[in-house]
């Protein structure tokens, strides 16, 4: 039976300790099983003569898996007709010990296949019972002490090749836990920044209209009343980023699609936009025209707001170009804006959840939801939405929709 160390490496030849040494470094910088195990099998096959080799892992009591086979030598080219040793590894898992044993299934001195010879090794890595390794022989040699010395060292790498492999597993787990944490940890602070911002607002300016000892005129009673008023807004707003950012993350958020003229959203959001700033100044070049996507109409509103309202606080005094072509059976629509640009090494990120790009300007606020909700919005129709950007010179959103097939004859929005 296999003990939890492989044993010191006595009376092995000077090729056969190469070929364990060899199998070592596999172990030691494998990161990924099956490739290390191909490895390791053409190591051993160097030194120790096998046809097939098949790695059973023990499940529980009533279940045994092979995780790995290989055939290498004779019949290679039939595997069906194979042998794949699985009573002996049954043996093995009983017993817990080595076993070697011989089947004779027809004429061998005809077909050398059907003299077949097994060795099945216990894999023990530490204090885990990981399965069992079946080695197959076709016609002999039938398996010698010598051999079966020499297969406990690969067996006993090969446990230690899984040991390895779920010790990585743990800690990338660990790692993964503790990104979470960070993720959450900053989407606590993130959230809770926002929420007290607008809520301070509030709190303070009805708090004072609320105060008896001071006369407010109408003029500073409907500034304040606006700021309640806006940041209320805000407030909300900010609500139902994180409800449908949850919902799309999630797919639990409904979308109800209908035929969507995309040249008359993209017009109506000229007029729209001076709701969002005054000042705000959009160019809309329809370069096609009538042209009709399949859109949840509101959720699809909800992407160019986004948008727009992304230039307004990382661009403004910026004009905001919305140009609309068609690329192959796609309808392409082009937000662009002349501010100041993200970083190269920051705009594969700017889609992720929570997202913010360092050092922007403190006084601009969010939560970093915008685009991801974008995406996921775009996602749903089919399409697709990637960003451009040269550091400061200025940013393009580009959104590629699936057109709608000119002859279904649905009547459009």
């Amino acid at each position: 039976m296999m003990t939890d160390k492989i044993r010191d490496p006595e009376n092995l030849n000077a090729q056969e300790l190469d070929a364990i040494y060899a199998i070592s470094r596999v172990v030691t910088r494998a990161s990924e099983l099956d490739a290390s195990l191909d490895e390791i099998i053409g190591i051993a096959r160097t030194v120790f003569i096998f046809d097939n080799v098949v790695l059973y892992v023990h499940e529980d009591a009533d279940s045994l898996e092979p995780s790995y086979a290989r055939a290498i030598g004779r019949g290679r080219n039939s595997e069906a007709d194979l042998a794949w040793g699985e009573p002996i590894a049954n043996d093995v898992i009983k017993t817990r010990k080595i076993v070697v044993r011989q089947e004779i299934t027809g004429d061998f001195t005809k077909d050398r296949m059907k003299d077949r010879y097994f060795l099945g090794l216990p894999l023990i890595a530490g204090d885990q019972y990981i399965g069992a390794l079946v080695f197959v022989r076709y016609g002999g040699p039938q398996f010698t002490p010598e051999h079966t010395h020499l297969a406990e060292y690969i067996a006993g790498h090969i446990a230690q090749l899984y040991e390895h492999g779920n010790l990585v597993t743990q800690l990338s787990r660990l790692e993964a836990e503790r990104q979470l944490e960070r993720l959450q940890d900053d989407f606590v602070a993130t959230v809770s920044h926002e929420l007290r911002t607008p809520l301070g607002f509030i709190k303070g300016y009805a708090t004072s209209l609320l105060r008896e000892d001071a006369d407010w005129d109408e003029e500073t009673r409907r500034e304040f009343l606006t700021i309640i008023d806006e940041e209320t807004d805000r407030l909300r707003e900010l609500i139902d980023n994180l409800l449908d950012s949850s919902r799309l993350q999630s797919g639990t958020l409904r979308m109800e699609f209908q035929p969507v003229r995309i040249d008359t959203m993209l017009k109506d959001l000229t007029l729209r936009g001076k709701t969002f700033d005054k000042n705000l100044y959009i160019e809309v070049d329809l370069q096609t025209s009538p042209l009709k996507v399949r859109a949840d109409p509101t959720r699809l509103a909800q992407v160019f707001d986004n948008l727009l309202s992304n230039a307004i606080k990382y661009a403004p005094g910026s004009t905001v170009n919305i140009t609309l072509n068609t690329q192959d059976d796609h309808a392409h629509i082009q937000f662009s804006d002349q501010g100041p640009g993200i970083p190269s090494q920051d705009l594969p990120n700017i889609f992720t959840r929570f997202f913010r790009v360092p050092n922007q300007n403190p006084s601009v606020r969010g939560t970093g939801l915008g685009l991801f909700i974008c995406r996921r919005i775009i996602n749903a129709h089919d399409g697709e939405i990637t960003a451009e950007s040269k550091y400061g010179e200025g940013t393009t959103f580009h959104i590629y929709l699936p057109i709608m097939n000119h002859s279904s004859g649905e009547d459009s929005n």
